[in-house]
């Protein structure tokens, strides 16, 4: 069974990827920094645990909420299962394929036939269109491949997968609803709350706080690596190419803020499009930084690495208030 009439949304990071192939099926059709800045996404975490093998650094808020302020903003409904029965796990994303519904999945990509690159990570999103007995037909990012598939075994093991950031078996369809919305005021919202949200961390690891820590800890981090390359390396990939968008999201919240300017005509909007344009930039630098320090094992890279990112913590605080003193009103 696969639906008729499914057309791929082309995008860079899962989530909004995935929502963008839900959407686009009921005929919204929104860009990606568009759905990501609806989805309030923006944000800075630096988390180590004693059983990682290094910090991981992330750009964006915490999994599922994303596709939540999404659907809140456009007044669409948002239907979610989550089960730990694999059997019925199938059940509930079956009923909908063969309704003609297309189903946003959470799942682990380790699992995936076609993910090249083997790393456990139980955030990922995909959307899936159909089946048949021996395989699902899935849309993931373009650098995954776009429309691709996996076998049923695989995707069982890949939704039933336990650890950091998994769900039971989540699956999750969107509603259209005859709810209006208005576009303008919508952004005004997210940029509104993404920006109150990232100005008030509940903890010193996230947010310009984060980012600020993530200064100290780096050179910490590369004097007691055991695998400076491994670890450095590993790290500018994953804020460059793994689903970020480029520049740890910044590109995407870059051009969130230039379209919503284009749309809403208000200056400070302008004004913090501008000031992110410069933060992707420096974002960029430091993974570049980063890969030089692998290359070189030269902590020289991480210092100046360490000092960029002082400088990104005052930028992003900066932006951000801005966007909160002119768009606070419409929260």
């Amino acid at each position: 069974m696969i639906i008729k009439n499914f057309k791929l949304f082309k995008g860079q990071h899962c989530e909004t990827t995935a929502a963008g192939n839900l959407l686009s099926h009921i005929g919204i059709n929104l860009s990606e920094p568009m759905l990501f800045g609806l989805g309030e996404g923006l944000n800075f975490i630096i988390w180590n645990m004693k059983t990682m093998d290094f910090p991981f650094i992330g750009g964006r808020i915490k999994t599922d909420l994303l596709t939540q302020n999404i659907a809140r903003h456009l007044n669409l409904k948002l239907n979610v299962w989550e089960t730990s029965s694999p059997k019925k796990a199938w059940k509930n994303v079956k009923e909908k394929i063969d309704s003609g519904i297309p189903v946003g999945i959470k799942l682990d990509c380790y699992h995936l036939d076609y993910f090249t690159n083997k790393i456990h990570f139980a955030g990922h999103y995909v959307a899936m269109y159909g089946y048949d007995e021996n395989k699902v037909y899935l849309t993931d990012t373009i650098q995954q491949g776009g429309l691709v598939e996996a076998s049923l075994k695989n995707f069982e093991l890949a939704r039933n997968e336990k650890g950091p950031m998994s769900s039971k078996n989540l699956s999750y369809t969107i509603e259209a609803t005859n709810k209006k919305y208005d576009l303008k005021r919508e952004i005004m919202q997210a940029i509104g709350n993404n920006a109150k949200n990232y100005l008030n961390p509940p903890i010193q690891n996230i947010s310009y706080k984060g980012i600020l820590k993530t200064s100290k800890e780096i050179i910490k981090w590369f004097k007691r690596s055991k695998d400076v390359e491994g670890d450095f390396k590993t790290t500018a990939m994953l804020m460059e190419k793994a689903g970020t968008g480029g520049a740890l999201f910044r590109n995407l919240y870059r051009d969130f803020l230039k379209e919503s300017y284009q749309k809403t005509k208000v200056e400070e909007i302008k004004e913090s499009y501008e000031m992110f344009v410069d933060i992707a930039r420096l974002w960029r630098e430091v993974s570049k930084l980063f890969m030089k320090a692998g290359d070189t094992k030269d902590i020289e890279y991480i210092y100046k690495a360490s000092e960029i990112l002082v400088e990104l913590a005052d930028k992003e605080k900066r932006a951000m208030n801005i966007l909160l003193s002119v768009c606070h009103g419409a929260s």
